[in-house]
């Protein structure tokens, strides 16, 4: 198949599929024991074709089966966007015609994939461009894995470890979407990614982004370990309520009795919050004294991210010398923070500004 195709209905996708779900479709036919050549064939090495599979000494019945019964589908890019400062945008199309967009950053020691979980979002936040495009559907497990195998096809880095170093390392879902309003699909993809047999990303290289979802948090907590980002934005609640209608649900307090009974939160392993700073709404000297006082004690570090405007936006961006100000009331009380340097802005591929408007800008691949 080539990235421009996906499975008819009468094939079962594999992409998705647990690897217990994949041994029962193996099952069927009898060949339960070749699920994991299977798996590390489609999830290590890219495979596609299942003709391949006879280099691996796979049955023949296999293989005939797979070919008229199975795919191992590929989401189509419709665009391809490339920032001046070499941050990527990818216009994803899924099989029901809904589109949504991944973000590539590339930096000097790692490479992030920033990945969506939702057809638009449900949260509503004022400041974020992807909140004002109405919430059309959750992601599949598969839809969202597909995110990561279409970013190796365009990276061209299918390799066994080892064998070339990986512009891929770590994934973030901070794209479109709520993540935790997903969270069985969410879940169930970072599993497959985390799976050593596999694509094999280690969990300390995988973070998920929170608008404060309790429920999600305690489960994540529970069930997968991995990094947490949470979107803070203000430490008081009468801010937050404005800017983030969600805190009315799950006000400050109760988030931060959440955060600090995250597992592995210590300080060798901190939890993240981003805060981005908008001009004379949360960006006061006042305001950094109350994050501080609601962080008190928790190892945690803080990324202020300048706001990055869109079409329509209600905010302005505080300017630089006000964002220093601030970083700096929080460094003399020995709070860990940097400024995130903004990536992708001329693509609007920045920090919330994904919305799927790609195709109004021209396609630069």
């Amino acid at each position: 198949m080539t990235t421009t195709e996906m499975p008819t209905a009468a094939r079962t996708d594999l992409v998705g599929l647990s690897r217990v779900a994949l041994r029962s479709w193996l099952e069927r036919s009898g060949h339960g024991a070749h699920e994991r050549v299977v798996w590390t064939w489609m999830h290590r090495r890219g495979g596609r074709d299942f003709s391949g599979l006879a280099a691996l000494n796979m049955p023949r019945d296999l293989i005939r089966r797979l070919t008229e019964e199975a795919a191992v589908g590929r989401l189509p890019v419709e665009f391809r966007h490339r920032s001046g400062d070499g941050t990527e945008k990818w216009l994803v199309v899924l099989p029901d015609g809904h589109r949504i967009e991944s973000v590539f950053i590339p930096e000097t020691s790692r490479g992030t994939l920033c990945v969506s979980s939702q057809v638009g979002c449900t949260l509503t936040c004022r400041f974020c461009h992807t909140g004002t495009q109405p919430l059309a559907r959750n992601l599949t497990a598969a839809e969202i894995v597909g995110q990561i195998l279409v970013a190796r096809d365009l990276l061209e880095e299918w390799s066994l470890p080892g064998e070339a170093p990986r512009r891929l390392t770590n994934i973030v879902f901070m794209g479109m979407g709520e993540p935790f309003y997903n969270y069985d699909a969410v879940a169930e993809a970072i599993r497959v990614l985390m799976d050593r047999d596999g694509i094999a990303i280690s969990k300390r290289k995988i973070t998920v982004s929170t608008s404060g979802v309790i429920p999600g948090m305690l489960r994540c907590n529970e069930e997968l370990g991995v990094n947490l980002s949470i979107s803070l934005h203000s430490a008081r609640d009468d801010v937050r309520d404005g800017i983030m209608p969600i805190n009315r649900k799950y006000p400050l307090a109760e988030l931060m009795a959440a955060c600090r009974a995250y597992q592995g939160v210590s300080s060798s392993r901190r939890l993240l919050f981003a805060y981005t700073l908008l001009k004379g709404v949360n960006d006061s000297d006042e305001d950094a004294k109350a994050l501080l006082k609601l962080l008190d004690g928790l190892p945690s570090k803080v990324n202020l991210i300048p706001f990055n405007p869109w079409p329509g936006a209600p905010y302005e961006p505080s300017p630089m010398e006000r964002i220093l100000a601030f970083q700096q009331i929080l460094h003399d009380a020995r709070m860990i923070t940097q400024i995130r340097h903004t990536r992708g802005e001329d693509i609007l591929a920045a920090c919330g500004q994904l919305k799927t408007a790609s195709r109004s800008l021209p396609q630069t691949f």
